[in-house]
């Protein structure tokens, strides 16, 4: 069996693991100083509010990007949009300047890719083996 320190809730065990990134509308290097840092405060409340673990966070000036695990009945999608309208909502309620220079906060899109915890390769040889080891 593979290696992985897995989570579980009442109905499943899992590892899912998540890269994110997303940015302000147009790229603009709104979140420095105070910004920066209360988006982090935000982004760490809902986070753990939503039982998903942040791994690692960098926020630079024109992007967030995240490392994180989600319950998968919970999923990805779900927590993306939270953070980020929840967090627009705040900051720009918080941080005025953010209204006069944006029609909204964020873009629409974002980026998103699973991290898996052991690579592909290993994972297919580990299948196949399961499969060779039941013919025995």
């Amino acid at each position: 069996m593979l290696n992985v320190k897995v989570k579980s809730n009442k109905n499943v065990v899992y590892s899912c693991k998540y890269n994110i990134v997303w940015c302000p509308k147009y790229r603009r290097k709104v979140l420095v100083n105070d910004v920066e840092r209360r988006l982090k405060e935000i982004i760490i409340d809902i986070t753990e509010k939503q039982n998903a673990e942040i791994i690692k966070i960098q926020i630079m000036p024109d992007n967030v990007h995240m490392l994180v695990e989600v319950d998968p009945q919970y999923g990805i999608h779900r927590l993306v949009k939270k953070l980020k309208r929840i967090s627009s909502r705040i900051l720009r309620k918080e941080f005025k300047h953010l209204t006069t220079k944006l029609p909204t906060l964020w873009t629409h899109s974002y980026f998103v890719s699973t991290v898996g915890a052991a690579p592909l390769k290993v994972i297919k040889q580990y299948i196949e083996s399961q499969k060779r080891s039941q013919r025995k």
